[in-house]
């Protein structure tokens, strides 16, 4: 009888053992990928955090509900604030899509957190303008942009995509579908965001239509948030994405974002439109994206991810080939730097960076840690 229960439970330890070693501690690597104007060395770091396979090397064969071990990760450390609300429910049991409205609603509340909800810092005109989405299928989304009298985004973008036959609502119109499904109104700029708003008004100055984005002042941002000095280097890049997998195998994905400070008015970045900040295929994997929308944009970066590990990729080889898509497609400056984080159906965690500085919130068997991604294209920059 103990062999029996021995030979039962010993990869259940042995995996537990791995998700708890290297979740803190991933191995790292070096190797080196073609890139526009020469090679790019890519660091990158070989994390065990995913569960036993059952699967076809593909991935695309269902576990059994049994061998799903709840999980929630989110971009950047601040993440945690987030999962620390909705990881009580899914741990229990609950769905992978309340999980996500939970941890996304915990995070567009947050005044501390300047790139999100209540915290958010406005356009240039002074106006808080909030977007965001959800996803739990490519028949199965939602979402909102240009809220103006809503705190919660991912909230209503779930009400669009249950509730209606459409998947997107913009502007006024969105807040007067909030009106009608029984959302409160809520004040979106924070004191603090105000003052900065105006401070900026001060030393800076409006940008040409055309020209370079605004220069934000608040030279602190949510940079507290964060876990180390490189990581809040990238604190007006933060727009969160969140993504879950529940105790039955549900994934599901959520992007909220208040967008780039004292941006143009009107203008959306990739968060809220689904295949840009955010995919999910329930049979492969959902990818979140953070970082400069437009940049993302330009090539629907969470999909080419998602379509790649369809056709047989690793979820870093896959986030790789949208980096290095981007990479080709544009001249980066410095201040340009793009994330995602990848869940795959049989629970397997990746991340991958444009540059350094980035980490990554996990939610799994009691761990709430923040890691390192497993792959930085430029390394050096």
């Amino acid at each position: 009888m103990d062999s029996l229960l021995e030979l039962l439970f010993q990869p259940v330890l042995v995996f537990l053992g791995d998700v708890f070693h290297t979740c803190d501690s991933p191995r790292r690597t070096s190797r080196t990928a073609g890139g526009r104007g020469g090679s790019s060395g890519i660091q990158c770091s070989i994390r065990a955090c995913k569960l036993p396979r059952t699967a076809s090397a593909g991935g695309k064969t269902p576990l059994t509900t049994a061998e799903h071990i709840p999980t929630i990760v989110s971009t950047w450390s601040f993440g945690l604030r987030g999962h620390a609300v909705a990881w009580p429910g899914l741990a229990a049991g609950g769905s992978s899509l309340d999980a996500i409205v939970e941890s996304c609603c915990a995070i567009e509340r947050d005044e501390e957190i300047d790139s999100v909800g209540y915290g958010g810092l406005p356009d240039a005109d002074g106006h808080m303008t909030l977007d965001g989405c959800v996803m739990t299928s490519p028949s199965s989304c939602g979402s909102v942009c240009c809220l103006r009298r809503h705190l919660h985004p991912v909230r209503i973008a779930r009400m669009v995509m249950e509730r209606t036959d459409h998947v997107m609502l913009a502007g006024e119109a969105a807040d007067a579908f909030a009106d009608r499904e029984g959302e409160s109104e809520a004040m979106l700029l924070s004191p603090t965001a105000r003052t900065a708003w105006e401070q900026w008004r001060i030393d800076g100055t409006i940008p040409d239509q055309i020209g370079d984005a605004p220069r934000p002042v608040d030279q602190e941002g949510s940079g507290r948030l964060f876990s180390s000095a490189r990581e809040s280097d990238w604190r007006h890049h933060d727009t969160i994405g969140t993504l879950a997998l529940d105790a039955a195998g549900r994934l599901a994905g959520g992007c909220t974002t208040s967008g780039a400070p004292f941006k143009l008015p009107g203008r959306i970045g990739d968060s809220p439109i689904i295949g840009h900040g955010l995919y999910v295929d329930p049979a492969v994997a959902a990818v979140t994206a953070t970082g400069s929308g437009e940049l993302v944009m330009g090539c629907c970066g969470s999909f080419l991810a998602v379509e790649a590990m369809r056709r047989g990729a690793g979820p870093v080889d896959a986030m790789l080939e949208v980096l290095s898509r981007i990479e080709s497609d544009h001249t980066l400056t410095a201040s340009h730097q793009v994330c995602l984080v990848a869940l795959t159906a049989d629970g397997a965690l990746a991340s991958v960076a444009l540059r350094p500085g980035f980490r990554m919130s996990v939610s799994r068997a009691d761990r709430h840690v923040a890691v390192d991604p497993d792959a930085i294209l430029l390394p050096g920059s």
